[in-house]
């Protein structure tokens, strides 16, 4: 049996595993879009179909999802644009969130491929005579993949092929976030391999714990943060609260939350709503500026048995997860727009997390010379991103039309509490549930170098002994 990485190697984006069994069954580990390679129209476009893939995507048997992120999920329909024909398994939610970011990004492909025609001075966008760049695909190529979905239940054992058996496990993080539990038989032998998929945190708003994982051979485990420690401390009730005080209240200005519109943005309304209950909140409006979002939203309240147990108490006292008097949904572009001349305090939350791309973009320069304003990072952001440039303690950033550098005289503000990934005590905890003697391998994967080679240390101290940490296209035999 081999496994190769072909992503989420050596870096955070681009999940992608190939498991191949002795008798050529193909198992393909997430098929995640690759946010550190992305190419613009202006590069060259390999004539040949595979150039997405290193591997030949007709081969492959099944596609098995951990979580619906987009680094995770967002090439599958350029798999089945080049041949796959298998089924997709993964959790109910899964497939729910998933079908909503992918429509979502052949939204974005569609709108950016027209402008690129239109500043080319070429015919509009066309199906007939149109080759386009590979990652962008469109809807039509959404609706194929949503035919071959295949949902199974946590904790439920299925069979795939003869001696080939997947688990999927609550893994925190994203509703119906997974971690894979393969188990496949060779000449007589048993073999199990754990993939984590994204771990999430304990005690995380909406979202279970993560489940204990059995004991395996090998583990691939994701090490986003396996060189940090959560810093902010206290419950996130209080830290959020304090900041909208400050924010709103003292500054009397506008709090603009850059915010991922599946995951993060639910924990940040759920929390605000509590807020709100409990007559905490100031009495100003919260926009939550995401039509996305809002079909996420409706997603977690569809699935509303599946969150934790406070959630569910929650909502059984109160009917609402989300809703509260002073929040409003906003649909349109031209409605999000005029939040720029709103003349008092409010919160907005808005989409992406890491300020590339979305509306959030908007709400960001148009505050960011604003002293009253305060602009609160939630979560990672990738190097390249402006959100990365925040967090870096940027003194200008680069207008958006204008390409000039303005000042950052916002206030700029970060906490953790809200990060839906498991900090290095968190990997720690998921990976001593195995034995160091009965464990074989474990892989390292999801995370920045620097991330990976700590983690790594601290797991040779605790006397695990052979652990990998794989580069793009490295394959292993199990």
């Amino acid at each position: 049996m081999k496994l190769t990485f072909w992503g989420a190697a050596g870096q955070v984006t681009g999940s992608m595993f190939l498991l191949e069994t002795d008798d050529d069954y193909r198992i393909l580990v997430d098929c995640g879009f690759d946010m550190e390679r992305e190419r613009s129209p202006e590069d060259p476009i390999d004539a040949h179909p595979s150039r997405l893939f290193p591997f030949e995507a007709s081969m492959v048997n099944t596609v098995i999802l951990t979580h619906a992120h987009i680094d995770h999920s967002g090439n599958i329909p350029n798999l089945i644009r080049e041949g796959f024909e298998g089924q997709i398994v993964c959790t109910s939610p899964t497939m729910t969130l998933t079908e909503l970011l992918l429509e979502d990004s052949a939204s974005i492909h569609e709108r950016k491929w027209k402008k690129y025609r239109r500043q080319k001075d070429r015919q509009p966008f066309s199906k007939n005579g149109i080759t386009l760049p590979k990652e962008w695909f469109v809807k039509k190529h959404v609706n194929w993949a949503k035919e071959q979905f295949f949902p199974i239940q946590f904790n439920r054992r299925f069979q795939l092929a003869e001696g080939v058996h997947v688990t999927l496990l609550p893994a925190g993080h994203l509703l119906g976030a997974a971690h894979v539990l393969l188990e496949v038989v060779e000449r007589g032998e048993k073999k199990t391999i754990l993939f984590s998929g994204d771990l999430g945190r304990y005690n995380y708003p909406l979202l279970p714990d993560p489940a204990i994982p059995p004991q395996v051979d090998y583990l691939i485990c994701e090490s986003t943060y396996g060189d940090k420690q959560r810093s902010t401390v206290g419950e996130p009730e209080e830290v959020l609260l304090d900041i909208v005080k400050e924010a709103c209240v003292s500054k009397a200005g506008k709090l603009i939350i850059p915010a991922f519109s599946v995951g993060r943005t639910q924990a940040l309304l759920f929390t605000l709503n509590k807020l709100y209950l409990k007559k905490k909140l100031p009495p100003i409006k919260v926009f939550s500026d995401s039509p996305l979002a809002h079909s996420s939203t409706r997603a977690y309240m569809k699935y509303v048995n599946m969150l934790n147990d406070e959630a569910q108490a929650f909502y059984e006292e109160h009917r609402v997860l989300f809703d509260f008097e002073n929040l409003v949904y906003v649909e349109k572009l031209k409605q999000s727009k005029a939040l720029a001349y709103l003349n008092e305090p409010c919160i907005i939350i808005s989409s992406s997390g890491m300020v590339q791309g979305g509306r959030i973009e908007h709400h960001v320069r148009a505050n960011i010379q604003n002293p009253q304003s305060t602009i609160l990072m939630v979560g990672y952001a990738a190097e390249g991103t402006l959100g990365h440039e925040l967090l870096s303690g940027a003194k200008t950033i680069t207008a958006h039309k204008e390409k000039e550098e303005v000042e950052v005289l916002a206030n700029i503000e970060s906490i953790d509490v809200f990060s839906g990934h498991g900090d290095q005590a968190d990997l720690l905890r998921f990976v001593s549930h195995q034995d160091p003697e009965r464990l074989k391998k474990i892989f390292l994967v999801h995370g920045e170098l620097s991330s990976m080679q700590t983690f790594k240390q601290l797991l040779h101290e605790r006397r695990f002994r052979d652990v990998e940490i794989p580069m793009r296209g490295q394959t292993f035999e199990l």
